[in-house]
C-alpha cells in the first residue's frame, strides 16, 4: 500500500514526472489515484500509432505478392559448380534487396542482373537442341542462355521480389533489325491492364516503353494464369499452361526445383 506520503515522493521522481496525477484524499488514506498523460502526449502517441500502423500496411503491401526464394544454392553447387553457387548467392541477395525498392528499381536491377551475366547463344550451342526453355537455376549455372532464358528468368525473379504477377507477362514478338525480322521473346510490365508496357529485353540494356520500340510487333502474350494475343488488352480463354507446352514444362521443372509458380 502507498501512503499520501509515499505518492507525493513518487511523482516528484523522473521517471513520472512527465505525467499528470490526480489525487483524492482523505485524512486517512487515499481514496482514488487517476494516472492519464496530458492531451497533447496523447495527440502525440495517437499519431505515432497511426503512422506505424501506415508503415505497417505498405510493408505488407509491398511484400504481399512475394513469393518464397527457393533453396538452389545446394543444386546449383552440385549440378554446375562453385561458380553457379556463387551467381545464385548473389542472386538471392539481389532479390531480398529488391523488395524493399520501388517498382522501376526492381525492373532494372532484373534487367541488369541477366543481361550483364548470362552470354546469349542459341538452344543448339547451350543445350543441342532446336528449342529450349530453361530454368533460371540452369540459366544461371551456364550462364548462357537464349531471349526465352532470358525472360523467364527475369519473370522469376521479380515475382519473387513481390512484383504482382497480373502486371507482369513474356511476349513473343518479331523483331526487326538491320534489316532481318526474327522471332524474338521480351519480358513487359503493365501499370494497368490497358497502360502500354515497359520491356526488358536481353538485345537492349535500357527498359523502354513499348512505344519506344517500333523495332518489336507482339504476337501472343503470356503468364502463368493467362494468355493474349497481339495487342489485345483482354485476355483469350484460352489456358496458357494447356496451350503452350514448352512453358507447361518449364514451369514443372521450376516447381521441382521449388520455385512456387502458376497460382
Amino acid at each position: 500500500m502507498f501512503d499520501n506520503r509515499s505518492i507525493r515522493s513518487l511523482l516528484a521522481t523522473p521517471s513520472v514526472a512527465c505525467l499528470r496525477v490526480r489525487c483524492f484524499f482523505t485524512s486517512k488514506s487515499v481514496t482514488q489515484v487517476s494516472v492519464y498523460a496530458p492531451r497533447r502526449q496523447l495527440q502525440d502517441a495517437n499519431l505515432i500509432l497511426i503512422l506505424g500502423v501506415i508503415v505497417c500496411i505498405l510493408y505488407l503491401a509491398g511484400g504481399l505478392h512475394a513469393q518464397p526464394i527457393p533453396d538452389l544454392l545446394g543444386q546449383a553447387r552440385k549440378q554446375f559448380g562453385p561458380e553457379a553457387e556463387a551467381t545464385v548467392r548473389d542472386w538471392e541477395t539481389l532479390i531480398r534487396s529488391g523488395r524493399d525498392q520501388s517498382i522501376d528499381e526492381q525492373l532494372k536491377q532484373a534487367n541488369r542482373f541477366f543481361n550483364e551475366r548470362v552470354l546469349w547463344v542459341s538452344d543448339r550451342e547451350a543445350w543441342n537442341t532446336e528449342d529450349y526453355w530453361a530454368t533460371p537455376l540452369e540459366t544461371m549455372g551456364k550462364a548462357i542462355g537464349d531471349c526465352e532464358d532470358f525472360t523467364i528468368a527475369k519473370y522469376a525473379t521479380l515475382l519473387l521480389m513481390g512484383v504482382d504477377p497480373a502486371s507482369l507477362r513474356l511476349i513473343y514478338v518479331k523483331a526487326k533489325r538491320g534489316g532481318l525480322t526474327q522471332a524474338h521473346m521480351v519480358l513487359a510490365w503493365y501499370a494497368t491492364p490497358t497502360t502500354t508496357p515497359l520491356i526488358l529485353d536481353n538485345m537492349e540494356s535500357s527498359i523502354l516503353s513499348a512505344n519506344e520500340r517500333g523495332d518489336l510487333f507482339p504476337v501472343f502474350s503470356f503468364n502463368a494464369n493467362a494468355l493474349w494475343v497481339g495487342n489485345k488488352t483482354a485476355p483469350s480463354s484460352a489456358n496458357p499452361v494447356d496451350r503452350l507446352s514448352r512453358w507447361r514444362n518449364v514451369l514443372s521443372r521450376m516447381r521441382a526445383e521449388g520455385f512456387a509458380l502458376g497460382a
